[in-house]
């Protein structure tokens, strides 16, 4: 016995049974919808230049990737959003978005909050040559495969 005192020394199999811990984080991404344009924000980063991303964030722990999603639009962008449609989940290297959709109406007009410093309208062309994160990239390219004609044509359902 290593330690003594008659406390038996750690095996690999008594190891083995702890789950290894998860190293992907939740986050919920939202993709906002008006008049044929997607809803991007930029955050406030002194040293980097100007980002563009798709609102949301991380899914606190005793919340919903739904709930988190409105959260997130909300303090971003001050839209009071209760509807949201699911899309689909994108896994990045470190973390996993639940990616949602709203349909917005002309007169919602975003503000930016907390740590967002500008919200603008983008349509899918001026999105491609944007400088935005790669899972926004990503995240648009997809659904755009997916929903684009309905987006392009104004279709309001998803």
């Amino acid at each position: 016995m290593l330690f003594g005192g008659g406390a038996p020394e750690p095996t690999a199999t008594r190891f083995a049974s702890i789950p290894a811990r998860n190293t992907m984080k939740d986050r919920s991404t939202v993709i906002c919808i008006r008049d044929r344009r997607i809803l991007l924000v930029a955050r406030t980063r002194l040293s980097w230049p100007l980002r563009w991303s798709l609102p949301g964030g991380t899914v606190k722990l005793a919340e919903s990737p739904v709930e988190a999603a409105v959260r997130e639009l909300r303090e971003e962008t001050s839209i009071e959003q209760s509807r949201l449609d699911y899309l689909f989940q994108f896994g990045g290297l470190a973390k996993r978005h639940h990616v949602f959709a709203a349909n917005l109406a002309l007169d919602v007009s975003p503000k930016p909050c907390n740590e967002i410093s500008r919200c603008d309208w983008f349509s899918p062309a001026e999105i491609a040559a944007l400088p935005a994160s790669i899972p926004t990239r990503s995240i648009v390219e997809l659904f755009l495969t997916w929903h684009g004609a309905k987006v392009m044509q104004g279709d309001p359902s998803l």
